[in-house]
């Protein structure tokens, strides 16, 4: 098949190619494969690049929550919509440095700190700052995610030590205005471009299970793959289920085997990024996870809430990854 060549070529033994030049018939046909297939192909590439039996564990906290004016069709927090959340202010430092504390001694070797805003305003990002520069003390790698931003607040997040920034593509781009109107797809590049030129590394992915296609769902992963350069992690989100947005007219959740193919396509497509297992892993039993993580995902979210839903909770992350073999920060 015409994916299984371009897998193939300049392969050489010490690792697998990058390429930015996907289209997205090769990624078709690369989903396509028979799936033993496709697992030995995504299993061979992740063994080049990583080591197969670790799994990386991250924490998730929403330092200011709702309210925000974007209209994302999926999002809890979006002001367009009654999902019954109150809207809060931004955290305190001490009280958030205080929680990652709390979730380094669970495991935890990523803080991710997110904010439901359009956009930060330069006083919101000082104490973002702040913040993330007491989080390093504490030995652990940052990220945030607080919407778009300008090229000068990037360099001040840089200039504070943050490790990676978080701005998820979300769909193709051919499904994109169905599920967002108030913030263009090249809004969102522009951001990612600014970010990577600040020096900070780029967390970038998307939602499955808003009603696209699975060729809306490769069509964001070549969007992805044909970036300068690749974002060093890649979430996939189930869409978790959220009562008073658009979503829920339109939401069908993927085939367990839709998604381990998705991600094998993923950790194929980017050989090098880290492919993160996101929100929605409470409906996913633990032999789905399993495939998924033979598949190429190696990082998942540990805590029982990820910003304003659920998440697995620590004991059945713990159990799973020793059953498996697979060592974490929760061995």
């Amino acid at each position: 098949m015409v994916a299984a060549v371009a897998v193939e070529r300049n392969d050489g033994r010490n690792s697998a190619p990058v390429r930015h030049d996907w289209q997205r018939a090769e990624a078709e046909a690369l989903y396509g494969l028979r799936f033993a297939d496709l697992m030995w192909q995504a299993q061979r590439v992740h063994r080049k690049n990583f080591d197969p039996n670790h799994v990386e564990t991250a924490s998730l906290l929403s330092i200011k929550t709702g309210g925000c004016p974007e209209d994302c069709g999926y999002c809890s927090q979006s002001a367009h919509y009654d999902t019954g959340l109150k809207a809060t202010r931004l955290m305190d430092r001490a009280e958030v440095v205080a929680i990652a504390q709390c979730a380094k001694d669970a495991g935890a070797t990523r803080f991710c700190m997110a904010a439901a805003w359009r956009s930060p305003k330069d006083r919101d990002l000082d104490q973002v700052c702040d913040t993330i520069s007491a989080v390093k003390d504490l030995g652990m790698e940052t990220c945030v995610t607080l919407g778009m931003l300008t090229s000068k607040q990037a360099t001040q997040l840089s200039e504070a030590g943050l490790d990676f920034y978080n701005h998820n593509v979300d769909t193709s781009p051919e499904f994109y205005d169905r599920i967002i109107t108030t913030r263009t797809l090249q809004d969102r590049i522009d951001t990612l471009a600014h970010v990577r030129d600040a020096g900070i590394k780029v967390c970038c992915g998307g939602i499955v299970g808003m009603g696209e296609r699975v060729e809306d769902r490769l069509g964001m992963l070549v969007l992805l793959a044909n970036l300068p350069s690749h974002p060093e992690s890649v979430p996939i989100n189930l869409w978790n289920e959220v009562k008073g947005v658009p979503v829920n007219d339109t939401a069908e959740r993927p085939d367990p085997i839709a998604l381990v193919r998705l991600v094998a396509t993923t950790r194929i497509m980017m050989p090098k990024s880290v492919v993160r297992l996101s929100a929605g892993r409470q409906y996913m039993s633990d032999e789905l996870q399993a495939l998924c993580i033979v598949a190429g995902a190696n990082s998942i979210f540990i805590g029982d809430v990820l910003l304003t839903t659920k998440n697995p909770q620590r004991d059945r992350d713990a159990n799973l990854l020793d059953r498996l073999g697979v060592t974490s920060g929760l061995a």
